[in-house]
């Protein structure tokens, strides 16, 4: 089966996409409609609380919970990493 940017891992994890931000943290609620992994940030109050947000591989349910560079969010079948530099998205969602 192809991912997004190819083959699925054997884990079944998503690649991440790379996600620049410009500070040294960002909270997730943004981070989510940065990543275009939600369309505004109303949205993303109700998926983070229902526990359909994993950051690290563990399941967050914090909208404020603060993200640094590494850090991987997932959101279904789609992940995002956290970057550092100009913010500028194309992502493949």
């Amino acid at each position: 089966m192809y991912w997004l940017t190819g083959p699925m891992p054997d884990d079944h994890r998503p690649v991440p996409i790379d996600v620049p931000i410009r500070d040294e943290s960002i909270r997730l609620g943004q981070f989510l409609k940065l990543a275009n992994l939600v369309e505004t940030g109303a949205e993303a109050k109700p998926v983070i609380a229902d526990g359909a947000v994993r950051v690290n591989d563990e399941v967050e349910t914090r909208r404020g919970r603060q993200l640094a560079p590494g850090d991987v969010v997932t959101l279904g079948p789609l992940a995002a990493r956290v970057a550092h530099g100009e913010v500028e998205i194309d992502v493949p969602w």
